[in-house]
């Protein structure tokens, strides 16, 4: 799918254009063009990255092949970047998707094979605003990054309230097998931070006028993107060290929780000891054994049996084993 945008003096004045004439509108200097393509076919990437465009064939495959980390490559006359966007349609966990931008002088391309909110959103901007949008590309990539970048905080919250739960639970009188939400977690927590750093570094490039697209005046706003990435950085960081105090949290309880255990197993080992030893030693088939002839012998050995059962009991309640 192709949605396409053009602007005149940073105001909206066409849009959803037909391949042929996006051809027009990228040889007038004085339009702004914005071009997004939306899970497209091969034959709509041929036609806008290919025809209309012209983009080098290695940042066409970049574009098209899923990339795991963001990147920053500077062409001659244009900005290829890759970056990640929250993926909201798997919500079970935390997922992201790759967002392609070609920034050049007077066109934005994005390349998204998910419907995504950030680029969503500032369509939507762009249709209902009736003063200035963006004067720039560079602008306009500046608000789909802002969108996505903002789209991260529900994600950190999310994490928060497991993290919340994780440590009520791990504190709560019956604690259940919290190793494989342990481990999920801890995945979701590392993929965010391998995700946002890079982004990171990318924005402060960008900001430090690194490339020649990239206008002075968007230097504080890219800063300010820089910022946010920073703070969501520290503060993935910040859960994972809470996470880890969690899990040794649960490791020293389920160790106390054990050890418990093995004191009651003990106690109970000690508590009938004495019985089963008189009864092992009664219970020899000799034939001459002179403590038994007494009449008094039964309940002299069942006396013995119960003091020494009992010094055990007490023995162990005074060692806390029961």
């Amino acid at each position: 799918m192709i949605h396409s945008f053009i602007f005149s003096d940073g105001k909206l004045v066409g849009r959803d254009l037909e391949v042929e004439a996006l051809r027009l509108v990228r040889a007038d200097k004085g339009l702004i063009l914005w071009v997004d393509l939306e899970n497209p076919t091969e034959e709509e990437i041929k036609a806008v990255l290919s025809d209309v465009f012209q983009f080098h064939p290695l940042a066409i495959e970049d574009c098209v092949t899923p990339s795991a980390l963001p990147k920053l490559e500077d062409y001659d006359h244009y900005l290829f970047l890759v970056m990640h966007a929250v993926d909201f349609t798997r919500t079970e966990k935390f997922n992201t998707t790759e967002l392609d931008f070609f920034i050049g002088k007077d066109f934005l391309v994005t390349f998204h094979h998910l419907p995504l909110k950030p680029v969503s959103s500032v369509m939507e901007r762009c249709v209902k605003a009736t003063g200035q949008v963006a004067r720039g590309p560079d602008r306009l990539a500046h608000l789909v990054l802002d969108a996505m970048v903002d789209n991260f905080k529900p994600i950190t919250d999310e994490l928060r309230g497991e993290l919340e739960l994780i440590e009520e639970t791990v504190l709560a009188a019956d604690t259940e097998n919290l190793t494989p939400k342990l481990i999920e977690v801890r995945s979701e927590l590392n993929h965010l931070r391998q995700i946002v750093r890079p982004q990171r570094d990318i924005a402060s490039r960008l900001a430090h006028g690194e490339s020649k697209i990239i206008r002075s005046v968007m230097y504080p706003y890219f800063r300010d993107l820089r910022d946010n990435l920073v703070r969501i950085d520290e503060t993935a960081a910040s859960y994972a060290d809470q996470l880890l105090i969690s899990f040794d949290l649960y490791l020293s309880r389920s160790g106390f929780e054990a050890n418990e255990g093995i004191k009651v197993l003990t106690a109970l080992t000690a508590i009938t000891l004495p019985g089963i030893l008189i009864g092992t030693w009664y219970g020899m088939n000799f034939s001459n054994m002179p403590e038994l002839r007494s009449p008094r012998a039964y309940p002299i050995v069942i006396g013995i049996t119960l003091l020494l059962t009992a010094l055990m009991f007490a023995w162990c309640k005074r060692r806390r084993w029961i």
